[in-house]
């Protein structure tokens, strides 16, 4: 018995955390750009940002790497209690050693 996954994020959910991660990278990098600073400090300030950026990356990978690997844990757990229920019979009587 296969149970499909349940995904609990809509379509649009997704569109807007894009969206919002496009704004937001945007919005930093314009704010970069026209800081009254040298040069050297604002690609340091951009450097910042992209590490902050892939960190963020990773760190969601990690977490999702996880919680999918515990749900396939469970699922076989699961799928071997049911095969273990399903074999064993409460009214067979046992044979007798030969």
């Amino acid at each position: 018995m296969t149970v499909p996954i349940q995904r609990k994020n809509t379509t649009a959910f997704f569109v807007q955390a894009g969206l919002s991660f496009a704004v937001s990278v945007v919005a930093v990098g314009v704010g970069i750009a026209y800081l009254p600073i040298g040069p050297w400090i604002r690609a340091f300030l951009a450097i910042g940002v992209l590490y902050v950026v892939t960190s963020a990356f990773t760190l969601a990978k990690c977490i999702r790497d996880q919680q999918d690997d515990s749900e396939v844990v469970t699922r076989v757990d699961q799928a071997r209690l049911d095969k273990l229920l399903s074999d064993h019979d409460p009214f067979k009587v046992p044979s007798p050693p030969s």
